[in-house]
């Protein structure tokens, strides 16, 4: 049976080796998700578009027509609410001629490769160890990474087949992590913990998209390549420190106290199976709403999420014409918010839970609403603000990606611990699976949406988001749950609490039977005369 966590006295968080946990996992997400945006600000300064200009005179004509008139249109003052932004300039000309369906294709590559290996990597985490699963993943991804210049110099097709490859070793990363919260992060901590390391991922996009843009101006070979070299050399310095720091469970690390352990173990008593044998209940979890809530939430969020993600650049430079280096830096504004916000929602969400003012289950569906129904909202209004109010359009769009965090701080991603512990790995590898699909089909839709990359083309991809986002919203209030479910209970944990108890009851009743012979004896035999018969 679970500990009621609220009588519990937690050991303090500070300087704890839980908190040490999730700083190594963020700055792991730091990497994974460097790793993974690098190439959205990196290929608008690898490409040579004055060529790709030339190679499709017609069509191009129009674009350039379309892009001179509107920039001129947005040069009429400095005013950013109501103005354009003054300082535009054409783009910057790389050394490689791939045209846009190209572009298209290695941004998707690297989902196609993603998608396959989270469930492998959900089922690998749990059944041997999460630690070695995410430290060697990211190992592998920092390596490939290291071999993007080289191969995007040779060939096209080649480095659609690295950043697939990489995909794949990346996939591995996010379910491990689940796993390893299983058994390190106590239930009224759930939120807070697994939010700071998942914060990584958004630091990583702030700090990769302004040092991406740098790097395109000012790195050596050439600029852009600089960027690769030093992202794949931070990933192999973080895999040495991650193997010498972190552990599978609190009973495996060597520097861990006593006391913390305890809270730790206790805290999770009852959730968590240490059963490396355990025997997936799939059928269960497939039938499970709960589980099915979590799918449908994640994969809506993930729709704004990768077409934000590989697309704001693009949108920046299309519609509100910024300069390569205003890009980078204007496109990291949004994910300052993102961080911020699911920092601050995840102390939010523990608070209100453990002070009894909601529920699990309420804090959760509350959490994920306010991160799904304000973005939306705020999304269509930005199909309505162009270049001529280019200030109005980044807060709009920094507000709608920064809410969405909600969904992360207390919201459906850290929902899993809450219903499954023991096979959180296994059900956020599937999840994951699942909610990469949207990895591979926003940027085709977008690329058919906005074929002249106009702003009234551009609006149908804010309406499209802002639609799944609400119908991701009201399947998860609909559906969700914050109870651990019957199914997740290892069946084998059961057996042995019931012999426990059982064993428990019997040493009970034998003390009891010898309580009541002596009281017999003290009765009855004169103390002269107590034999063994008496």
């Amino acid at each position: 049976m679970a500990v009621d966590q609220r009588t519990m006295k937690a050991t303090p968080l500070w300087n704890s080796a839980r908190l040490s946990m999730a700083i190594f996992a963020f700055l792991g997400f730091l990497n994974f998700y460097s790793l993974r945006v690098n190439m959205s600000i990196a290929i608008v300064c690898m490409v040579n578009h004055t060529a790709i200009r030339h190679h499709d005179a017609t069509n191009n004509t129009t674009n350039a027509i379309h892009q001179r008139g509107t920039a001129a249109s947005c040069e009429l003052n400095a005013d950013p609410w109501n103005s354009s932004l003054a300082s535009y300039s054409d783009e910057e000309d790389g050394e490689l001629i791939w045209d846009k369906e190209g572009q298209g294709l290695i941004h998707s590559s690297l989902f196609w490769g993603y998608i396959l290996t989270n469930l492998p990597g959900g089922i690998l985490a749990t059944r041997y160890s999460g630690k070695h699963v995410m430290g060697l993943s990211l190992l592998a991804a920092a390596l490939l990474t290291l071999l993007v210049p080289v191969v995007a110099r040779a060939n096209i097709q080649g480095l659609m087949v690295l950043r697939f490859i990489t995909g794949a070793s990346q996939g591995f990363v996010s379910p491990a992590m689940q796993s390893l919260w299983t058994h390190w992060a106590p239930p009224l901590e759930s939120s807070r913990l697994r939010s700071i390391g998942f914060a990584g991922s958004q630091l990583g996009k702030v700090i990769t998209y302004p040092l991406t843009a740098l790097l395109c101006q000012y790195g050596f070979d050439g600029g852009w390549p600089s960027i690769f070299y030093l992202q794949g050399l931070f990933g192999i310095v973080w895999y040495i420190a991650w193997t010498y720091a972190v552990y599978d469970s609190p009973a495996q690390h060597p520097r861990i106290s006593g006391t913390e352990r305890h809270y730790i173990e206790s805290s999770l008593s009852g959730m968590v199976t240490t059963n490396k044998r355990l025997k997936t209940p799939w059928l269960a979890i497939l039938k499970s709403m709960p589980v099915w809530a979590i799918f449908v939430a994640h994969t809506c969020c993930n729709w704004g999420e990768y077409t934000f993600l590989t697309n704001i650049p693009t949108y920046l430079k299309e519609v509100l014409h910024f300069d390569i280096k205003e890009n980078g830096f204007l496109s990291a504004v949004p994910y300052i918010g993102f961080w911020l916000v699911i920092t601050l929602s995840s102390f939010l969400a523990d608070f209100v839970r453990s002070k009894n003012i909601l529920s699990t289950t309420a804090t959760r569906k509350v959490f994920n609403s306010i991160g799904k129904f304000v973005p939306a909202v705020l999304l269509i209004g930005l199909s309505f603000v162009g270049c001529s109010q280019w200030g109005l359009a980044v807060t709009l769009l920094t507000l709608g990606v920064s809410l969405t965090g909600f969904q992360y701080g207390g919201g459906l991603f850290t929902n899993v611990g809450d219903i499954a512990p023991s096979y959180g790995g296994v059900i956020y590898g599937v999840s994951n699976t699942i909610a990469t699909i949207p990895g591979l089909l926003s940027p085709v839709a977008i690329a058919l949406l906005t074929p002249d990359q106009t702003q009234e083309q551009w609006r149908g991809v804010f309406y499209l988001s802002a639609a799944i986002y609400v119908f991701g919203a009201v399947f998860y209030i609909v559906f969700s749950s914050g109870s651990l479910q019957p199914w997740a209970v290892d069946a084998a944990e059961l057996h042995v609490s019931a012999r426990e108890e059982e064993l428990e009851e019997k040493v009970q009743l034998n003390e009891t039977i010898t309580n009541d012979r002596e009281t017999m004896g003290q009765t009855e035999c004169p103390r002269e005369r107590r034999t063994v018969e008496c």
